[in-house]
């Protein structure tokens, strides 16, 4: 006993260690040429482990890119800056999966447990953003009663357009679309602000709202008890709440069913991440309740979902085909060992350590056979390019599914699938990921030497199995009907009403 608590103090004096000499590092500038080293590196790595690196961007323009950013360094930079500066480099690749981690300051378990004691303080509202211009579209707790519709002209004296450009240039779609940003952008844009600014206890906020300008000043308070209970009340993992994956951090699930009717003629499914768990249970509980209603009509509503997991959408298409299908074409690699570079210790514990460490003679067995080569081009072995029977219960009716900017990744690569099958009628805007495909599955993280920021690759192009458009841009709706601020302000929803009203006059006429 008396060694166990040694070996814990001395745990946890090597993690203070650490966190110290992390956040040390993030204000050390670097010199010159050990920036460009990094950049050399980064370029080199993704060129050995990125499948389709020039996809959106020829091998002459992205070396350019990387040369002409190498010009710029002439002086020390802090990881921070220098993120800033090659980061907009990543993106032009106009791969959205692609991105450096931003470099954060670490906080001790102390530290970390202060701020979770705390409310939030930017995070309390919810953002909409058009152009170079920042709304606040929900005030979630009345904070100074602030309306929804005021617009945020400058955060602590500097524009919010300032930072709004700034951060643009940092994220990107895959390919050509412009649909993904302001989704993307309204979402992270606080964390891009507290990793240059820290997390400030008071900030000043000036706004705009009818006309008239107004000064704010936003406080982070502590919890109350009630809070604090409410806390733990939302953290505890109920049955329903597995079932429909419940997210405590904003209190909502990523999956939802109902019946929009009294007849239940029309099912609707809400599906705000692909996240995996419970996902089986929650298919085959809710698609035999549509076959016992004797549904006719589907609605899928795949608005503001990044993507997640490749298996829940190859299980729920399983639910819309009438007939065996393949969902994925093979998923090519650069070569047969990129497997084997997905950081397989990555964030362990001792003990998760010490178990992988006897688990890894088979972890690379087991990669090693995933993987074959086939004209002159490796593969991933998929459960989801192989053919899938429909489910017992799958739907036969009518389907709609509605999409927007915000409707990324795995949810792209499904409705891609849908529209190329004509089982699906996708209405709303053009999707953030790409119609085509994109590249991601799992990833090696690189760690750049001497700014020691994160690159992780993505290492598998995941493309939908159908004849490709070659447009580079998202998959496009049948139907193209947008939605603008004050419909999101008034709690309106164009897309859904438009589907609601065309059921209403096709079961008129039947």
């Amino acid at each position: 006993m008396k060694n166990y608590s040694i070996i814990l103090l001395a745990a946890a004096l090597s993690s203070c260690t650490s966190i110290r000499r992390h956040n040390e590092q993030k204000v050390e500038c670097i010199g010159p040429e050990e920036l460009k080293e990094d950049i050399d590196y980064a370029y080199l790595k993704l060129q050995k482990m990125h499948p389709q690196l020039y996809w959106y961007i020829s091998k002459k323009d992205l070396d350019h890119k990387f040369d002409s950013l190498k010009q710029t360094i002439d002086q020390p930079l802090t990881p921070l800056q220098f993120y800033f500066k090659l980061q907009p480099v990543i993106a032009d690749i106009r791969e959205g999966h692609l991105a450096l981690r931003i470099p954060r300051k670490k906080f001790t378990k102390k530290q970390i447990k202060a701020l979770e004691n705390k409310k939030g303080m930017f995070s309390r509202f919810e953002y909409h953003i058009t152009d170079n211009h920042l709304y606040i579209i929900q005030n979630k707790d009345s904070i100074e009663n602030i309306k929804p519709g005021t617009e945020v002209l400058a955060i602590n004296n500097t524009p919010a357009s300032e930072y709004i450009k700034k951060y643009r240039e940092l994220i990107s779609s895959d390919g050509y679309n412009t649909t993904f940003q302001s989704y993307f952008l309204k979402d992270v844009f606080f964390n891009f602000y507290t990793a240059e600014n820290g997390f400030a206890d008071t900030a000043s906020l000036e706004t705009l709202y009818n006309g008239k300008k107004q000064t704010y000043t936003l406080h982070r308070e502590s919890k109350s008890e009630n809070d604090l209970e409410k806390d733990k009340e939302q953290e505890k993992r109920t049955p329903e709440k597995k079932l429909n994956d419940y997210v405590a951090f904003n209190n909502s699930y990523n999956r939802n069913f109902k019946f929009l009717d009294k007849d239940s003629t029309t099912a609707y499914i809400k599906i705000k991440s692909f996240s995996g768990d419970y996902s089986d249970k929650f298919y085959r509980e809710t698609f035999a309740k549509i076959k016992n209603a004797g549904s006719e009509y589907l609605i899928i509503d795949v608005r503001n979902n990044y993507g997640g997991s490749l298996h829940e959408i190859n299980n729920l298409y399983s639910y819309l085909s009438a007939e065996p299908y393949v969902l994925i074409k093979p998923s090519q690699l650069t070569s047969r060992i990129t497997p084997l570079k997905t950081n397989y210790f990555r964030k362990s514990t001792p003990f998760q350590y010490a178990f992988k460490s006897l688990a890894y003679p088979t972890y690379v067995f087991a990669q090693t056979f995933s993987t074959y080569k086939k004209d002159g081009k490796v593969y991933y072995k998929m459960k989801a390019d192989q053919p899938t029977k429909p489910d017992k219960n799958a739907f036969q009716g009518k389907v709609f599914v509605l999409i927007n900017g915000g409707s990324f990744s795995a949810s792209s690569i499904i409705t891609a699938k849908l529209k190329y099958d004509k089982r699906a009628v996708l209405v709303g805007e053009e999707t953030g990921g790409a119609n085509d495909g994109t590249v991601a599955g799992f990833y090696s993280y690189q760690k750049l030497p001497h700014s020691k920021i994160n690159l992780p690759i993505g290492l598998l192009l995941v493309q939908p199995n159908i004849n490709f458009m070659d447009t580079k841009r998202g998959v496009t709706p049948d139907v193209t009907i947008t939605e603008s601020m004050q419909d999101i302000i008034d709690k309106k929803d164009p897309q859904l009403e438009w589907v609601k009203n065309k059921i209403a006059e096709e079961k008129a006429v039947k």
